[in-house]
């Protein structure tokens, strides 16, 4: 493959198809999704645990039992086909979340939003940009994550405004149906590989064992670092939503807002990290990512300080930008893209199990200290207590 001559037209494209898909699977269904959780709050009165369990069930579910299948799909049939059927089923996903009267229903459809998310996001589109990109790889995940960047920081705008005028349900609803109408034609014409127009025509491609990949013990250090990044970012933004509007009593549009700043911030994060990733060794910038996304998470112990959640924004949003690509980038140089579907999809299963434990097993209570609190013993005691979770 690497032999073949690349088209910079083709190249082009997929770039485009990866911004888009990834525009619409993450950054419209994704973040978009916690937008609407004090809403179903309030209609349903369900309880915090309930609607932000939605997404843990979903991911410890459908990431262990298909992540690996996903990769293996990808490798030998090509991302494109993979990547269809999520995104039909993220569409749908949000239009049935828009019309659901039931709990079950809400389980249901984030389950299918989570199977879109596996078949269409990040995992078929980094395999898709790895096999046609080489040296300039990272700059081209880089542009491609813009994508989540821009869906991110529209969506909150675009459903505030919504929101306004013709309630949730029908917001969530439009959500669906432009996931489906700006990814999946861009997604059908695309090419899976430079090397073959077709994989129709070409058949299934022989795929390589990968024991050798799971013998190696940098590939559980790669795995590690991933599960731990993911369910920090993952559990920050599921809950931000709820912290901001509930605990700290911020309208939609102060909400979105700061969302918005988060997301504008991550541009930067993905293009700044893409370009490091070209020019110094990606462990060194794996780990100035990581740091940059504990600094953000901790300035939320000072959400209620004027201007600390704004700070919070900016550096959590830098962060977060190179959170997601640095690990497909670090697993195409380690083992390269024959076998990248999966790799990622033993990756994306463990991240799936993260992202899912801060909401699952856990279900804290957040409190927020106002402004010349002391945190002396009997805050701390308070406080402590305060995270052992209860009946409800």
């Amino acid at each position: 493959q690497a032999e073949a001559p690349v088209s910079r037209g083709g190249q082009v494209q997929v770039a485009l198809t990866s911004f888009f898909a990834l525009f619409a699977i993450v950054g419209l269904a994704l973040y978009g999704l916690p937008f609407f959780y004090d809403h179903m709050v309030n209609e349903f009165g369900w309880s915090r645990a309930q609607v932000t369990s939605g997404n843990a069930l979903s991911k410890l579910i459908v990431g262990p039992l298909f992540g690996f299948f996903a990769g293996w799909v990808v490798d030998r049939f090509g991302p494109r086909r993979l990547m269809l059927v999520g995104i039909i089923l993220a569409g749908v996903a949000l239009i049935g979340l828009g019309n659901m009267n039931a709990l079950w229903m809400f389980y249901f459809f984030y389950l299918l939003n989570a199977l879109g998310y596996v078949c269409a996001g990040p995992l078929p589109n980094q395999v898709l940009l790895s096999r046609w990109f080489d040296k300039s790889r990272g700059k081209a995940m880089g542009f491609a994550y813009l994508g989540i960047g821009i869906g991110g920081f529209l969506v909150f705008q675009i459903s505030a405004l919504l929101i306004h005028y013709f309630g949730w349900r029908y917001a969530l609803s439009a959500l669906g149906v432009l996931i489906v109408i700006i990814a999946f034609p861009l997604a059908f014409f695309v090419r899976d590989s430079p090397t073959a127009t077709s994989y129709k025509s070409s058949g299934p491609v022989k795929t390589e064992p990968i024991g050798w990949v799971l013998g190696s013990p940098r590939f559980y250090l790669l795995l590690i670092g991933s599960m731990c990044s993911i369910g920090a970012v993952g559990g920050t933004n599921q809950h931000l939503k709820l912290l901001l509007a509930s605990d700290l009593h911020f309208s939609d549009q102060q909400v979105a807002n700061i969302a918005s700043l988060v997301l504008v911030s991550s541009l930067v994060g993905r293009l700044l990290m893409g370009w490091l990733a070209d020019h110094l060794p990606k462990k060194y910038v794996m780990l100035l990512i990581y740091l940059i996304v504990a600094a953000g998470i901790s300035l939320l112990f000072f959400a209620s300080v004027p201007g600390a959640i704004y700070l919070f924004a900016i550096v959590f949003g830098i962060g977060l930008g190179g959170d997601y690509m640095i690990i497909p980038l670090m697993a195409a140089e380690l083992y390269g893209v024959a076998i990248m579907g999966r790799v990622m999809g033993v990756v994306l299963t463990a991240d799936s199990v993260s992202e899912g434990q801060p909401v699952a097993v856990l279900g804290l209570k957040v409190h927020v200290l106002t402004p010349g609190t002391t945190f002396n013993l009997s805050t701390r005691t308070a406080f402590v207590s305060s995270l052992i979770p209860t009946k409800e």
